[in-house]
């Protein structure tokens, strides 16, 4: 196993801040995750801290000639340009978590991954950099054939937020029952469909929170609540803190 310091060689000041807000036994631990690629990236996008799943994505043979390039060095250009703009977004305060997507495997063919990325702020809350995993969902046992369906229920979702997604909708828009749908979406996302939906919605209302200037009430409707006060107390229990407060904490 390489140590933290593997990751810390020749690091220039904006990769040493962003090691130093990271938990040298977190970063350590990567290493350990077999179906799981993880990297963090300083502010100007240069990877800082990647795992040995993540070196082999690449096709490079070492950390080190990884470590100090961004996305567009190791990438072709349409996923790197994927990744940066997923990046940004998470700069400017919206977390990304439990994204479907399609991402090749070593031997080139592709597969089915949740990616979630994290801002990461030091101890005086300034923003030093992004984390970043990407779990392999084969090593799940999640076949094509769910993945394709739980790909087409997020997209219908994520297209019409305010709909009112019954069980028997959400089965039609995946193209399965609701027996089979949720046991699923349960195996994939650890929730249920309808806790799915709302997670959708919430992510949405963090990035327009984040992102615009729009009112809390217009971030309520456009995200499919029925109302502000509503859309409070949900955002509240599930985010830990009131819209208000997550967009001021975000444009600090």
């Amino acid at each position: 196993m390489a140590s933290v310091l593997d990751n810390a060689e020749t690091s220039p000041p904006a990769a040493d801040q962003l090691l130093a807000a990271l938990s040298p036994a977190m970063v350590a631990l990567m290493d350990e995750l077999p179906d799981t690629m993880f990297c963090a990236k300083d502010v100007t996008g240069r990877y800082v801290a990647v795992n040995p799943v993540f070196v082999a994505r690449t096709n490079e043979r070492s950390r080190r000639a990884v470590l100090g390039r961004r996305a567009g060095d190791l990438f072709v250009p349409q996923l790197a340009e994927r990744y940066e703009q997923q990046d940004a977004e998470v700069l400017r305060g919206r977390a990304l978590r439990g994204e479907l997507e399609r991402i090749r495997r070593l031997g080139g063919t592709s597969g089915w991954f949740l990616t979630s990325k994290l801002p990461v702020h030091d101890d005086a809350g300034r923003l030093v950099g992004i984390v970043s995993v990407s779990h392999d969902l084969r090593a799940g046992a999640a076949d094509d054939a769910t993945m394709d369906s739980l790909a087409a229920l997020v997209t219908a979702v994520e297209a019409d937020l305010g709909a009112r997604w019954t069980t028997a909708r959400l089965a039609e828009a995946a193209g399965s029952t609701p027996a089979v749908l949720d046991r699923r979406v349960r195996r994939v996302y650890g929730v249920t469909p309808r806790q799915l939906v709302l997670r959708t919605r919430v992510d949405h209302a963090t990035r327009l929170l984040a992102g615009s200037t729009v009112s809390i009430g217009e971030v309520a409707a456009e995200s499919g609540f029925y109302d502000q006060p509503s859309f409070t107390r949900t955002f509240a229990r599930l985010a830990g803190e009131t819209p208000a407060q997550y967009r001021r904490r975000t444009r600090r």
